[in-house]
């Protein structure tokens, strides 16, 4: 039986990047969503022989021009509602994974098709479209879970 069947929602995977900045501690970086021009996090559907984390950190690298240390647990998820061209708006969860950024690129596939910017993690919580989201951007700031570098990264 298919998610659908079951009565849940299909599944989008999404990265929160982020970095520790000498005098605002927590920024967490937004992009705008292609057609909305809304800020959002990099966000995406699940990809064959990727996990979660895996197509994530790709959304990131695609979406907002950042490499870094994606972390395999995921944080939370929030319902968001996807403007889908063939079939209309459609409700998805997006599976949520905090990632590490330690490289932002000059340039990466949707350079031009949307911007990119840091925030504070309670303003970056403020600027989301999405209540569910703010709350997790929020959440996760004060409960440290965006506070150390994972380990494995250099």
């Amino acid at each position: 039986m298919t998610r659908e069947e079951n009565g849940e929602l299909p599944i989008q995977t999404g990265a929160l990047p982020w970095r520790l900045a000498p005098k605002n501690g927590i920024e967490v970086l937004l992009v705008t969503g292609r057609r909305s021009g809304r800020w959002t996090i990099p966000k995406g559907w699940p990809m064959p022989g990727k996990t979660l984390a895996e197509a994530a950190a790709l959304e990131a690298y695609e979406e907002a021009g950042v490499r870094g240390t994606i972390d395999p647990r995921p944080i939370g998820t929030f319902r968001h509602r996807k403007q889908a061209l063939v079939v209309g708006d459609i409700e998805v969860n997006i599976v949520v994974h905090p990632l590490w950024v330690d490289r932002e690129l000059e340039k990466w596939p949707e350079l031009g098709q949307r911007k990119r910017k840091w925030f504070r993690a309670k303003d970056a919580a403020k600027r989301v479209g999405s209540p569910e989201l703010g709350a997790l951007i929020r959440q996760s700031a004060t409960k440290k879970s965006l506070s150390q570098r994972p380990s494995g990264s250099g």
